[in-house]
């Protein structure tokens, strides 16, 4: 029987605490709702609210007709959470876009050193190809968000820090719903954004941290633009009618 250390911790503490106890992982099946009262030694409605408070965390995943399953541990009700306050922020959603960036180019920044290490003297054919999408897009005049996203996913998939991977995906779901919200005009430059990301991994292949600093901060001027046009947009006087 699982106790808690203090009698105040919620169900859905004591839940966690059972996890962490049993050594439970990602897909493994949770004990029954009447296993958990019994363990618990709580109401059958307790239970029930708490995994519901957990399957909207994604620590539990209720599949109807085959039980309750350890959650994924995604950073999904993060994202979730994240874009909820860009909407909600005095309606001010190009700040809040705005954070989401700066916050994007602090994590891209970060991993400099490790990535050199991890792409220094390879050749990355995928990684290419998807450079080479993006550039064919961008040439016809069409934006490129999925060869965009799947570029910085397998940039990041060989760094050993699964969170610091899963903060990336996020900041970039985030990006990407948050930029057809706000009804941003394409980057004039955004040809620059694809030599941008080359240039990323052309440093990298190299071994040069400096150049794939240089690099990103390139990436994210075009956006950078868009964003301060958009503000000056915003405070503009409106002519009289």
């Amino acid at each position: 029987m699982v106790r808690s250390r203090n009698r105040g911790n919620s169900v859905v503490e004591r839940v966690q605490e059972l996890i962490l106890t049993e050594g439970l992982t990602p897909g493994d099946p949770m004990p029954t709702e009447s296993a958990l009262c019994e363990r618990l030694e709580t109401s059958r409605s307790s239970v029930r609210e708490a995994m519901r408070t957990l399957a909207s965390l994604d620590i539990v995943e209720v599949r109807h007709g085959h039980g309750t399953f350890v959650g994924q541990l995604s950073l999904a009700p993060l994202v979730d959470g994240l874009l909820f306050r860009a909407r909600l922020d005095d309606g001010n959603d190009l700040r809040a876009l705005r954070e989401v960036v700066e916050l994007r180019i602090a994590l891209d920044l970060s991993v400099a050193d490790q990535l050199v290490e991890i792409y220094r003297e390879s050749h990355n054919p995928d990684l290419e190809g998807l450079v080479e999408q993006m550039r064919g897009l961008a040439s016809s005049g069409r934006p490129f968000p999925e060869a965009d996203a799947a570029f910085h996913t397998e940039l990041f998939s060989r760094l050993d820090n699964g969170l610091l991977r899963q903060l990336a995906q996020a900041f970039w779901e985030i990006h990407t719903v948050a930029v057809p919200l706000l009804q941003l005009p394409p980057a004039e430059d955004i040809l620059d954004t694809v030599d941008a990301h080359q240039a990323m991994l052309s440093a990298l292949e190299a071994g040069d941290a400096a150049a794939y600093r240089a690099a990103v901060i390139e990436h994210y001027r075009p956006l950078g633009r868009v964003l301060d046009a958009a503000s000056r947009a915003e405070i503009l006087p409106v002519a009289p009618a």
